[in-house]
């Protein structure tokens, strides 16, 4: 059992206060992109034409946005890089458009011109979706102005290159919440995170981004600017082509802005971290507090023993306040918006601190869970947040390796954990795993590390974890999008006859394929 210091950063545990008991990415090869571009409506692949630099219309670009906002080789060269730094590839030119009229100027040139155009917002994907050779990317970094916020609606009108945490500043201010939290949300734009339907910590209460959204603005591959921007709950007049838009990562047009819902500010959270030797009862832990708090559960982070021993490799001044070796840590977070959960007693407890101590304290007294700390301030929350959102860091700092962003039902991840584990040594008796995942929606991010940089073996471990998931109902993609890393496990794995659908709507959209070629459709 945990005793943490007393003064330390993290608050005594639950169980302190009671007697003792016994007890890969592998680089991806440089993509020469299609000139003509040409989509074959069977296979979805562009021909294979090499464009080069003097191809580009370069003085056509500066007569629409201006000179200085063209880059080319060296001032280009930081956009064709990915911030996990797997891919990379030296774009044609980027251009950054400052209004939806010259993302629509830019359009039509890419469809006069044929020139494969590349949306990016804030590059912090990590399935090389941004990162190609030759093309033009358009950054949609000068889209920043948060057009409205309309506190009594509880929406915002954003552009597609405001930073997620500009606009949750922005909205603070007026007393509402955001509610799209990842690590990457410093630097991620609301284009992007709409393009790859982005989740993070908060799905569990919130949905992913397109859960979030209700209206967009985009621009179509021929430069026509489609207005979905209404703030509506309900629209029942055909096809939802905003959803549409959302997750097709830059394939079928530039979103330039969009409506975001804006939700109230917990005006208390209540932040455990607790032990668990398995997660037999981890549903019915967060089964009791969705219940008990009236749905108030925003995040139920599992990082099992794995993460907590490379945590102590690669950061041994980190203290973990549970210590290392428990075979599942969890992160919970409960937000509450009602006044009666949320102001503080006579005695200066916190309503919903009180609930989220009473039922661990049951769990802890049935042997559910093992320790458990709970938050007494909003340094020893973030320190808790801490230990969970250095998680890129810490997998991500080593080669080789063989990364999975994945999904299965939530009542199945301790048994696909297992199996995947069983597997791996199978397959390489000297790998090992580590992995962090969101519990609450079954999203798991499974990292591989292999005794030997061999593509074939990497392939295979991808593939195993394919079968695994698939064995289980589960998805490859869960919430980083497929970019050019999940092509093949597209090709592999997605229904047949759901292929046939995505590649004739991109046809049917994209001609001449100049949206992002070379990313999602196999």
């Amino acid at each position: 059992m945990a005793s943490p210091e007393a003064g330390g950063i993290f608050p005594h545990s639950i169980a302190s206060r009671r007697p003792p008991r016994r007890g890969s990415f592998r680089a991806a090869p440089a993509l020469t992109l299609a000139r003509d571009g040409a989509i074959n409506s069977v296979t979805g692949r562009a021909a294979r034409t090499e464009i080069t630099m003097t191809d580009l219309p370069l003085d056509r670009l500066a007569a629409i946005c201006g000179p200085a906002q063209v880059l080319t080789e060296a001032d280009a060269a930081p956009y064709g890089q990915s911030w996990v730094k797997t891919y990379s590839a030296q774009p044609g030119a980027v251009v950054r458009p400052g209004s939806t009229q010259e993302v629509a100027a830019i359009m039509r040139l890419a469809q006069e011109t044929r020139t494969p155009i590349v949306p990016m917002g804030g590059n912090t994907g990590v399935t090389g979706a941004t990162q190609a050779r030759d093309a033009v990317i358009l950054s949609t970094e000068r889209l920043d102005r948060i057009r409205e916020i309309r506190t009594q609606a509880r929406v915002a009108v954003a552009e597609a290159g405001v930073v997620v945490a500009t606009l949750q500043e922005a909205v603070a201010a007026q007393g509402l919440t955001f509610p799209l939290m990842f690590g990457a949300r410093g630097s991620a734009r609301i284009g992007g995170v709409l393009s790859t339907n982005a989740g993070g910590a908060n799905v569990l209460r919130y949905g992913n981004t397109r859960a979030l959204c209700l209206g967009l603005e985009a621009v179509l591959p021929d430069g026509r600017v489609m207005d979905l921007t209404s703030a509506l709950l309900k629209d029942n007049s055909g096809y939802d082509l905003r959803q549409l838009l959302i997750g097709a990562e830059g394939t079928l047009g530039v979103i330039t802005a969009a409506v975001m819902k804006l939700f109230p500010t917990p005006a208390a959270y209540a932040t455990a971290m607790i032990a668990m030797p398995s997660l037999d009862g981890a549903l019915d832990l967060l089964n009791r507090l969705q219940s008990e708090s009236s749905g108030a559960v925003e995040a139920f982070e599992i990082m099992p023993q794995s993460y907590f021993t490379r945590l102590r490799e690669t950061r041994p001044g980190l203290r973990a306040p549970l210590g290392h070796d428990h075979a599942f840590t969890l992160l919970i977070e409960l937000g509450a918006t009602a006044r009666r959960d949320a102001v503080p007693g006579l005695d200066g407890t916190v309503p919903i601190v009180a609930l989220l101590e009473e039922v661990l304290a049951a769990a802890l007294e049935k042997d559910q869970i093992a320790d458990a700390v709970v938050a007494r301030s909003d340094t020893q929350r973030a320190d808790l947040w801490h230990l969970r959102e250095i998680a890129a860091e810490i997998t991500l700092d080593r080669a080789p390796l063989v990364d999975t962003d994945i999904a299965v039902p939530p009542d199945q991840v301790g048994a696909a954990l297992a199996r995947l584990e069983a597997r791996l040594v199978a397959m390489d008796a000297g790998a090992y795993s580590v992995t962090v995942g969101h519990l609450g929606d079954g999203n798991l991010h499974y990292t591989m590390f292999p005794t030997r940089d061999d593509a074939a073996l990497l392939d295979a471990l991808r593939e195993m974890v394919e079968d695994v998931v698939a064995e289980f109902g589960g998805s490859f993609s869960a919430e980083h999008g497929v970019g050019r890393s999940k092509r093949p496990s597209m090709r592999r794995r997605k229904d047949p006859v759901a292929l046939d659908m995505m590649r004739a709507i991109k046809t049917a959209i994209d001609p001449q394929g100049v949206m992002n070629p070379g990313v999602l459709l196999p």
